[in-house]
């Protein structure tokens, strides 16, 4: 197994921090010339998986796909960022399991918290019915049981999360 490439897997609900959190690590590591790649949510879902809507059955082909770009990227030695939201446990434990090296990042703000911070408007659309399926309201978010690494955004800095995960990556020997 390469122990240089990795799959961080950033998971959480919608406003948590994990595309906040994933880019900032991603700049940390690309400024060691390290070779990584991002996979965020919302852009594979533009390209890779347009068309999937967010039954769970969708939901759970959408983490299936980002999970097989993201294997084929780490067993090539790539560092792998994976924001997104991947609200269902028994699906980010297949992909753990096909990856192998993979590193959980939970993202942990509570509801309210998002709510609040609510850049896109989508909850405000979901607690209105305008959305259907919406993580967190009308949707089940299952937290992971034993992450790799919990941030928790609503009682540390920025600079605090992305020094967990950095940290994380040197105790598992990814960063040597």
């Amino acid at each position: 197994m390469n122990k240089n490439g990795v799959t961080l897997w950033f998971t959480g609900l919608s406003g948590a921090g994990k595309t906040t959190i994933s880019h900032v690590v991603a700049e940390v590591l690309k400024s060691q010339n390290r070779n990584v790649e991002v996979l965020d949510g919302d852009i594979v879902r533009l390209n890779l998986t347009k068309g999937l809507g967010f039954s769970k059955e969708d939901r759970d082909e959408n983490i299936r796909r980002i999970g097989f770009v993201a294997q084929l990227l780490t067993r090539n030695g790539v560092i792998v960022v994976v924001s997104a939201i991947s609200p269902y446990r028994e699906i980010r434990e297949e992909v753990r399991g096909k990856i192998g090296n993979f590193v959980e990042v939970f993202v942990n703000a509570p509801l309210e918290v998002c709510e609040d911070r609510d850049v896109k408007g989508l909850y405000a659309k979901a607690r209105s019915g305008e959305i259907k399926q919406f993580t967190g309201i009308s949707d089940p978010y299952e937290p992971p049981v034993n992450p790799e690494v919990e941030c928790r955004t609503d009682l540390e800095t920025l600079e605090e999360s992305v020094a967990k995960v950095m940290n994380k990556l040197e105790v598992l020997g990814y960063l040597s």
